[in-house]
C-alpha cells in the first residue's frame, strides 16, 4: 500500500529551506508511530534537511536524479516506477514523506492520505500539491493535544481514496 503523510499549515505550507517551519512534537510522535516498521520515501533535499541519516526502525528510500548519490543505510532510487515496484512487493505501508515534488509525483498512486493541519500560518517556501479532494473520503479526524510543547492547535486527518465504479470490476 502507498500512503502520503505530511503536516501543513492553513495555507498548505509544508516546509522552509527543506525543514519544517514549526515545532510540534506530537506530530513528530504521530509520524513515528505511523511509519515505524514501514518504509518512508523522500527526495534528496528532504533527506539532507533531516541530517542525511535514516530514521530508526524503518526503511528509508531516497529519490534523486543524481545517479551517483549514496548515503549509509538507505536505498537510492531514480524513478517513480522503482518505488511503485518496491511498494508492490513490500508487505507494510510505503509512506511518501516529502518534499513537494515527490508528493506531486506519487499522489496519483496513493491509497491513503495522513494529513496534520496546523491552525496557523507559517512562512515557507514549499507547499503541498493540489489535491482533488472529491476523490477522497475523510475516514478519521482527531484533534491534537495543545500544551506547553505543542503551542498550536492542530488536527490529524486520514483520507481514503474513493473507488471509482470502473475500478471495482
Amino acid at each position: 500500500m502507498l500512503a502520503a503523510i505530511w503536516a501543513q499549515d492553513e495555507q498548505g505550507t509544508i516546509g522552509k529551506e527543506n525543514r519544517l517551519p514549526w515545532h510540534l512534537p506530537n506530530d513528530l510522535k504521530f509520524f513515528k508511530q505511523m511509519t515505524e516498521d514501514n518504509t518512508i520515501v523522500m527526495g534528496r533535499k528532504t533527506f539532507e534537511g533531516m541530517g542525511s541519516r535514516p530514521l530508526p526502525n524503518r526503511q528509508t528510500i531516497v529519490m534523486t536524479r543524481e545517479k551517483e548519490y549514496e548515503a549509509p543505510g538507505i536505498i537510492v532510487v531514480h524513478t517513480v516506477e522503482e518505488v511503485l515496484a518496491y511498494a508492490q512487493n513490500f508487505s507494510g505501508i510505503t509512506f511518501i514523506a516529502g518534499g513537494s515534488a515527490v508528493y506531486k509525483e506519487f499522489l496519483p498512486y496513493c491509497d491513503v492520505l495522513y494529513r496534520t493541519v496546523i491552525n496557523h500560518v507559517f512562512e515557507g517556501d514549499a507547499t503541498f500539491p493540489e489535491v482533488a479532494w472529491e476523490d477522497w473520503t475523510l475516514i478519521n479526524l482527531s484533534e491534537g493535544e495543545q500544551d506547553e510543547n505543542n503551542l498550536y492547535s492542530y488536527q490529524f486527518e486520514t483520507y481514503q481514496r474513493k473507488v471509482c465504479p470502473e475500478q471495482e470490476n
